[in-house]
């Protein structure tokens, strides 16, 4: 199994990539959230890889974060989640945010991803629920160390913290256009749809 690889980025096209590693290039396949995050062609580029290995083909996938490597991983354990699909929820989402809605069985936020259905959604969320604290995050910091927070999961915390139940939360927020929205006005939005 190859751990990880340490080389030059000889190439980048979404999903994948080439990494130059003493004269050899390997093609890796990766989430939108570490193709995003690449150094520019050239640059020297360290990735936890994972090999899927089929009758018909070897895959190389690549993370810029362990964590996203497990999460990966314990995704493909899941029935009916392939490593297309691992791809998706990764590149839709970050670690801490699919800990969040399997946490809360956030089903709304899921499906949001495309080729995840409600029954995968549901799937998903009852399959990880006891593997999910296994996967250890820095809370949703970037390697800047400042912390990215999304206005829907703070308004979903405030109103856990409210007494609502999650699934009360999701039929809440599920039905209401939280783009655009700061946590405040969506937390508004809900607390008027629940008393209407």
């Amino acid at each position: 199994m190859i751990g990880s690889l340490r080389g030059r980025l000889a190439h980048k096209q979404p999903p994948q990539i080439i990494l130059e590693c003493g004269g050899v290039g390997y093609e890796i396949e990766t989430p939108m959230s570490t193709f995003l995050a690449l150094p520019g062609i050239g640059s020297e580029l360290f990735l936890y890889t994972h090999l899927v290995v089929r009758e018909d083909a070897q895959t190389l996938f690549g993370f810029s974060t362990e964590e996203e490597k497990t999460l990966f991983r314990s995704l493909l354990k899941v029935s009916g989640v392939g490593a297309k699909m691992g791809l998706a929820i990764l590149s839709g989402m970050t670690v801490a945010d699919f800990q969040r809605c399997v946490q809360y069985e956030d089903t709304a936020m899921l499906v949001k991803i495309p080729g995840v259905g409600k029954k995968t959604a549901e799937r998903l969320i009852i399959d990880m629920r006891d593997r999910i604290d296994r996967i250890s995050t820095d809370s949703g910091s970037d390697k800047s160390g400042t912390t990215r927070s999304d206005p829907r999961n703070e308004a979903f915390d405030a109103l856990i913290s409210l007494g609502y139940r999650a699934n009360e939360i999701n039929r809440l927020l599920g039905s209401l256009d939280t783009a655009e929205k700061s946590a405040e006005d969506i937390i508004r939005l809900a607390l008027r749809q629940a008393v209407s």
